[in-house]
């Protein structure tokens, strides 16, 4: 099955957007009018810079106001309409899509737009090119595509079929359901998009908030099930209004769009194997077991600071890499590596980010079958020789440029480390979460970099203040495996300025979990472990909201613990202070059920976090 995205989703000059797309491996492109009219090369050029990049061009759109019309608005339409032709003979495309109209002198009735649609016809014959119909979700008459497939049916031509677009037919709440009674030769196109689900005008949502098919909350794949049952075999192409995709690199938007669309036609054969659309055979989505070990890349001189931190921590050095400068560190069910070397994609993420995580390891069922989902999705992978004797490991890139490392084997600490058994450490048991921080133009690729790759949920968005400007958050839970990625827009902001300071994306904080977080923390304080002050206020105000204890609240404030509620759920939250660098470590104890993150505490935890801060602008040391 072809894939092909809309000029419009893409920013750069008309050059930079073909070169992205063809990168990405898509088969075509829609011409957004508006694009062709900024260029200054003729139709005939804008073709043949379509073919040499191996593209072709799918659809030219959009034609405007067009049937309905009294004279001597329809005339001027059917001449427009003409040029228009004329103008797709130029450039090798043969399918123009016309939207319902908004014109204010539109008349509506089924009868007389199946009319002009049967004349449009005619003249679209005359040039050798097809007529297809979209029901606009704020059109003047019409807006379902229902309406829209009855006035094509009326219309009853060969060069006249209908274009479905998914925003506009679940923007509306119109069940999908209702396309499988289309024949599907008689649909001519199909654009897809998702979006957020927000309550807003309809057609400001569409201009502004679309994104890629699994980014958003609308059920696309529903609508392309509904699609594929109708036997349609043409196109899928994106069609996305996006501020922040218009702002964004073209080639790494161009390549979520593409596998955005390799993983929508996945999702529909799994979910309804009989329709089997042409997609290659690969793997299904992972199931995550947990976390097998988190890497840190650094240097000799930095990794003192570090080590230290751990052993602050509860973890203790038990064992080292049999072949690379890589010390093993561990408490309970928690591996930490550190990583030292001074060549190789370590020293080159120490170089590009300075001390940071370079490396998440992840267990799951089968490693290899994971490693082939990754390539189908167009995920960057990293081969490395692998030394006689050591595990190989597959890998593939992840957020920031680190590496996300699958592991199946639990022979990996025999065979590449020696290693001895854990003393008992702080009372930490597991990894909780990770925290990515990244900038917010970010966010929607990697949430679909994780929910395509593994068997994941995404939990609604939430807006996190700092007094210097708002961090979107998002969690995904994708098994064992919690991630949360944290968008930042302003630069003074917490999470702005660690993105500047790490020159790009990357793991901010860990959160690890303990089953008796005031035991932890007992036992950090005998360690030193550097505990983040929380202001006296807070534990005033968490007493009376949740109607605590005393005897809690006394106990969580001499230990700087945070709280919070969810369902029948507790939540305790204990932070570590932040390095120089803005990283840092956060202890967590989950009861009940509670499956958040402590949100309502982010800016009781920032503002603890700016206090001690060093001030902006002042260098680290």
């Amino acid at each position: 099955m072809k894939t092909s995205i809309a000029t419009v989703s893409v920013s750069g000059s008309f050059a930079e957007k073909l070169a992205a797309i063809a990168a990405a491996g898509f088969d075509g492109i829609e011409i957004f009018e508006q694009d062709f009219l900024a260029s200054d090369h003729s139709p005939a050029e804008v073709g043949r810079m379509v073919r040499d990049h191996g593209l072709e061009i799918t659809l030219f759109q959009p034609f405007r106001d067009f049937e309905g019309l009294p004279e001597p608005f329809r005339s001027r339409a059917f001449a427009r309409a003409a040029r228009k032709f004329d103008l797709m003979n130029q450039l090798g495309t043969d399918l123009i899509l016309v939207c319902s109209s908004v014109h204010p002198a539109a008349m509506g009735g089924i009868d007389r737009m199946a009319a002009d649609f049967n004349a449009l016809g005619d003249l679209a014959r005359a040039h050798g090119v097809r007529v297809g119909f979209e029901a606009l979700c704020w059109g003047r008459h019409v807006n379902d595509h229902r309406d829209a497939w009855e006035v094509v049916r009326r219309a009853d031509h060969p060069q006249v079929g209908l274009i479905l677009d998914s925003f506009h037919t679940l923007g509306r709440r119109i069940d999908p359901e209702t396309i499988r009674r289309i024949p599907g030769d008689r649909i001519f196109f199909v654009q897809l998009a998702d979006a957020p689900a927000i309550e807003m005008d309809l057609l400001y949502w569409s201009r502004h908030f679309r994104n890629m098919p699994g980014e958003g909350d609308l059920d696309v794949t529903g609508f392309l099930r509904a699609v594929m049952a109708t036997g349609y075999a043409g196109p899928l192409s994106l069609e996305i209004f996006n501020d922040q995709f218009r702002a964004g690199l073209p080639r790494l938007v161009a390549l979520d769009g593409h596998r955005s669309l390799i993983n929508l036609m996945d999702r529909v054969r799994r979910a309804e194997p009989a329709l089997m659309p042409d997609l290659p055979a690969f793997p299904p989505p992972a199931t995550v077991e947990g976390v097998e070990f988190i890497e840190f890349a650094t240097s000799e001189a930095e990794a003192p600071g570090l080590e230290s931190l751990l052993a602050a921590t509860g973890f203790a050095r038990c064992g080292r890499h049999v072949s690379k400068p890589v010390a093993l560190w561990r408490q309970g069910g928690v591996n930490v590596l550190v990583n030292t070397a001074t060549e190789g994609f370590a020293h080159t993420s120490f170089v590009a980010h300075g001390t940071t995580v370079s490396e998440l390891a992840l267990r799951v069922p089968d490693a290899r079958a994971t490693a082939e989902r990754a390539r189908a999705l167009l995920v960057a992978g990293l081969d490395q020789p692998v030394p006689a004797g050591q595990m190989a490991i597959p890998a593939i890139r992840g957020a920031g440029g680190s590496l996300i490392r699958l592991v199946d084997d639990p022979r990996l600490w025999d065979v590449d480390f020696r290693a001895e058994s854990a003393p008992e450490g702080a009372g930490l048991i597991g990894v909780d979460h990770v925290g990515q921080t990244m900038p917010y133009d970010e966010m929607l690729s990697w949430s679909l970099f994780y929910t395509a790759l593994f068997e994941a949920e995404r939990a609604p968005m939430v807006d996190v203040a700092d007094p210097d400007g708002l961090v979107r958050s998002q969690a995904i839970r994708a098994g064992g495996l919690r991630v949360t990625l944290n968008g930042a827009e302003a630069r003074r902001t917490l999470a702005g300025r660690f993105i500047e300071d790490s020159l790009g994306s990357a793991v901010q904080h860990i959160a690890f979990a303990s089953a008796d977080i005031f035991a932890t923390a007992a036992a950090l304080a005998e360690r030193g472990f550097p505990v983040l002050q929380i202001g006296a206020n807070y534990y005033h105000d968490v007493e009376a909201r949740f109607g605590l204890d005393p005897g809690l609240v006394a106990r969580m404030k001499a230990a700087n613990v945070l709280y919070d509620e969810g369902g029948s759920g507790q939540f305790f939250q204990l932070y570590g202070a932040s390095r120089p660098d803005g990283f840092f470590l956060e202890i967590v104890q989950r009861q009940g059920g509670y499956q958040g993150y402590g949100a309502p505490n982010a800016p009781f935890r920032i503002a603890a976090q700016k206090r001690a801060a060093r001030p902006a602008g002042m260098p680290r040391v």
